[in-house]
């Protein structure tokens, strides 16, 4: 049977040819379902693009109108543009960014930069909105160019190819509502916000800034882009809106002056944790580099605190847990594939894996530039027919350049350090149990009729009476700042106090002039304690190691009110004992 090779019409009237692979209105619809996690994601593409011309600032402008919603009046966006002051693009070039799969980037010898797969511009903008025009000039934006994309044209069939950019004034809207216009650079405006999720400008900026702020960090921290928020009435572009700038958003918490809350905002709240790995792997014969970094938070940032996970930073750390892949400066995704079920300790630690877009294909980026599909937490049974590790299997696949066998290595390596780390943390959370029940046993000891108070108060009175003056005494005549450094350098080695713990419990120490104070620590030694003189102090240590102390001191100190009349009893003999003993 011959078929028809003239163009036929679908039921909604857009013209394909029969022969076509695929439908343009059809490609065009499945597009739009291409995986964006959300606008942040989408507005990211754009932001590569001013980034891979060369711009140094970069404009978010969100343009709202106050609607009626549901008898309120609410604020709702009508357009979103990104402005950047980039090398800007002639006629051609502006015309191939908004074809699907072509661009300039797609020669291998370009893959040098955050661009590369040709679907950013056109892939982003339709998985927001039905319209999105294109203004660029390179001599002034009185110069600029325009073309278009319209889903509604392209479903009708008035639109088969992009439109050839043409001179044409960027409008007045865009004009009065920002002054930041370069000599060069672009405007991409999106229309009919049929798909943003987001529907104000605040919770745009809000819910964008994070993700954002983390992608870009690296450029955001080094100074090599800024990038501004604008909000402004649709109507009333001329007037003043709200602007923010974002800031760096580090997973790794080894940045300073970042979207961290305080006082991590300003420091950073992770220290840089060993294993860092810094290596290179033969790719179709280039050598290309892998950097890991492994960070882990500071005893600051979690010690002294009720419940750490709840305090400010502490729920930033959780937005941003997982391993954070960046691909040439750029985050593609933070990985949770590595993470313990739901464990809130597992955001008291950081990953970052680096590598360059030479190692696109062995990582498996998506065209999206939202993860690399190669690596993640590879099992035996991903890598071995039969489950099981085999070195040799291993060592035929690295001669193969099969991508699992890097994948692999860099697994066991954060895995390694991973284990490290978590036990780091859970250690610097019994420490944290020790040092909170310390400081209950301190709170005692500062009560007028402490033990402590009453002993050095007769020490006190007996110098005086007899005139004599001990070594402590005279380490009391020395500056009150050495005083309680000598004496929180002895708690962290002694009592193995977590330093702000020690240099706080050491300073309320000398501020009430105590002559005594009593910690619980581990030596090897037939004595129940020892003492030792530090800053004025005599530190008496309780060896938790003597069967004294379990039998005494545990006894005493546990909590007896829920215990019936039995355990009580029980409690008692074994103080006795103790006390025996």
């Amino acid at each position: 049977m011959e078929l028809n090779p003239n163009p036929v019409a679908p039921a909604n009237g857009a013209a394909f040819r029969l022969h076509d692979i695929v439908p343009t209105h059809l490609a065009i619809r499945a597009m739009r379902d291409n995986g964006y996690k959300n606008a942040a994601y989408a507005l990211a593409e754009l932001m590569d693009n001013a980034v891979q011309a060369g711009a140094r600032h970069v404009e978010l402008l969100a343009a709202e109108r106050t609607e009626k919603v549901q008898h309120r009046q609410r604020a709702r966006l009508q357009q979103v543009a990104v402005l950047d002051d980039g090398c800007g693009m002639d006629a051609a070039t502006l015309r191939l960014a908004l074809q699907f799969g072509n661009g300039t980037r797609l020669d291998p010898g370009q893959h040098d930069g955050i661009g590369r797969f040709g679907m950013g511009l056109p892939s982003a903008s339709i998985s927001q909105c039905t319209r999105v025009d294109v203004w660029s000039w390179q001599d002034g934006p009185e110069s600029a160019l325009h073309t278009f994309l319209d889903l509604d044209d392209v479903a009708a069939g008035r639109l088969v190819e992009v439109p050839a950019p043409t001179p044409r004034p960027i409008p007045d809207l865009w004009r009065a509502a920002t002054d930041a216009w370069g000599e060069t650079g672009t405007l991409v405006v999106w229309s009919n916000l049929d798909r943003m999720t987001w529907r104000s400008a605040k919770a745009l900026f809000d819910n964008s800034a994070f993700v954002v702020g983390r992608m870009y960090r690296k450029f955001l921290h080094e100074g090599r882009v800024s990038i501004r928020f604008c909000k402004f009435d649709f109507d009333h572009p001329a007037e003043p809106g709200e602007e923010r700038y974002m800031l760096p958003n580090d997973p790794g918490y080894l940045m300073e002056n970042t979207s961290t809350p305080a006082p991590f905002d300003s420091e950073p709240m992770f220290r840089l944790h060993s294993g860092n790995w810094d290596t290179q792997v033969r790719f179709r014969g280039e050598l290309h580099p892998i950097t890991i970094r492994f960070s882990v938070a500071k005893e600051e940032a979690r010690l002294g605190q009720r419940n750490a996970g709840s305090t400010q930073h502490g729920k930033h750390a959780a937005k941003n847990v997982g391993v954070s892949i960046v691909r040439a400066g750029r985050e593609l995704e933070l990985d949770p594939s590595w993470l313990v079920g739901y464990d809130p300790r597992e955001r008291w630690w950081g990953v970052e894996i680096s590598f360059p877009p030479g190692l696109d294909e062995l990582f498996g980026v998506t065209n999206n530039k939202q993860s690399a599909r190669n690596l993640h937490l590879i099992t035996d049974d991903e890598m071995f027919e039969g489950g099981e590790y085999d070195a040799e299997e291993a060592e035929l696949l690295g001669a193969d350049g099969d991508p699992r066998y890097v994948v692999r290595e860099i697994s066991d390596r954060i895995m390694d350090n991973l284990r490290t780390m978590r036990e780091l943390i859970r250690r610097q959370g019994e420490n944290d149990e020790r040092a909170a029940k310390r400081r209950e046993r301190h709170d005692t000891s500062l009560r007028p009729d402490s033990p402590e108070q009453h002993a050095t108060n007769v020490v006190r009175q007996r110098a005086e009476m007899e005139g004599v003056e001990s070594e402590s005494d005279r380490q009391e005549d020395e500056p009150a700042e050495q005083r309680v450094a000598a004496l929180a350098d002895l708690l962290k080695q002694e009592a193995d106090m977590p330093a702000p713990y020690a240099r706080e419990l050491a300073a309320e120490i000398v501020d009430a002039g105590l002559k005594f104070e009593f910690v619980n620590t581990r030596f090897e030694s037939p004595a129940f304690f020892s003492v030792e003189r530090r800053g004025g102090v005599l530190l008496v240590k309780l060896n938790t190691t003597h069967p004294a102390y379990r039998h005494l001191v545990e006894t005493l100190e546990k909590d007896t009110s829920e215990s019936g009349e039995g355990e009580l009893r029980r409690r008692l003999e074994s103080a006795r004992d103790g006390l025996r003993l």
